[in-house]
């Protein structure tokens, strides 16, 4: 991709109705609003999906929507390996890539035991990929059950077979992040990053994007970023807007994703705040403190003239 042609992918809430079925007007409502927003790809059934609290039909059913509602506009991705042996994950990683996803995401912390070595994690992704023919893969460094991070030269093994597309990093690290973006270079691989402390960091060191729970908030931010990170006239607002990011960190992740779902209200979406997985209470505090993260979002939107996807 060109310098100027980073792009923001979203990692995808799952709206629910008070009853806890899934809410497809809902979930279509949203797929518009990140794609006003400007997003250039949607990351389906991920945590924030609140994929670990999905049946298999409904992990492709809600996929198999998604795809449909965006109707080729920007590719879709969405995670393949959950329990089970490889030859049971590689048998829904193939049933996912019947929905019509662009590439099937593979959870690294779902494919060995957090004190399985790199050379057991290392043989099973490659009998995954023997498994599962031509398919485009990726990786997801999900902290669910545990976090599992590549280091550049294991992440080198995989993308220089022309299997693995895409990476979203969450190492926290931006050496790290350089690292993996230099073993990816000469080959279709794109790393978004996650962690939005070194956002544009990351960016200017050659990532293909961001895919951040910030996108849950306010993703013409992102998309803003993504698209103006390396102007230089525009440098004392990429650096605010990186500011407020890192100031803004910690409020996002208390009970999340209530809290994107009640921001998103907030916003004028039609979605209820219900979950299925536990996030801890929604408090007075808390949500006092979204409150006031809405008041800086439409603060800081206006000063930087950003177009709001609602």
């Amino acid at each position: 991709m060109k310098e100027s042609e980073k792009g923001f992918v979203p990692v995808m809430l799952t709206p629910f109705k008070d009853n806890g079925e899934i809410d497809y007007s809902g979930l279509k409502q949203l797929v518009e609003f990140y794609l006003n927003a400007g997003a250039k790809g949607l990351f389906a059934n991920c945590l924030s999906s609140e994929m670990f609290d999905l049946s298999r039909e409904e992990r492709l059913s809600v996929t198999k929507y998604i795809v449909e509602e965006v109707k080729g506009s920007v590719p879709v991705i969405a995670s393949g390996t959950f329990e089970g042996s490889v030859a049971s994950q590689a048998e829904f990683v193939k049933a996912m890539y019947d929905t019509g996803v662009e590439a099937v995401i593979v959870i690294t912390s779902m494919i060995a035991q957090k004190e399985e070595s790199d050379e057991v994690f290392s043989d099973r992704v490659f009998q995954l990929l023997d498994l599962t023919g031509r398919i485009p893969l990726g990786f997801y460094e999900c902290p669910v059950p545990y976090k599992r991070i590549l280091s550049a030269d294991l992440l080198h093994q995989f993308v220089s077979t022309g299997r693995v597309i895409y990476h979203k990093d969450t190492c926290l690290n931006i050496e790290q992040v350089r690292a993996k973006i230099a073993v990816g270079q000469g080959y279709n691989f794109g790393l978004y990053d996650a962690y939005m402390v070194h956002a544009v960091e990351s960016l200017k060191a050659g990532a293909a994007g961001l895919s951040c729970i910030q996108g849950n908030f306010f993703p013409e931010l992102i998309v803003w970023l993504c698209d103006h990170y390396h102007l230089p006239h525009l440098q004392p607002e990429v650096q605010k807007l990186q500011q407020f990011l890192t100031e803004k960190m910690d409020i996002m992740h208390h009970v999340y994703p209530t809290i994107a779902k009640y921001f998103l209200q907030k916003r004028g979406l039609n979605m209820t705040t219900t979950l299925r997985q536990k996030a801890g209470a929604f408090t007075e505090d808390i949500r006092k403190g979204i409150d006031s993260l809405y008041d800086d979002y439409l603060c800081l939107q206006q000063e930087l003239s950003i177009k709001a996807a609602l």
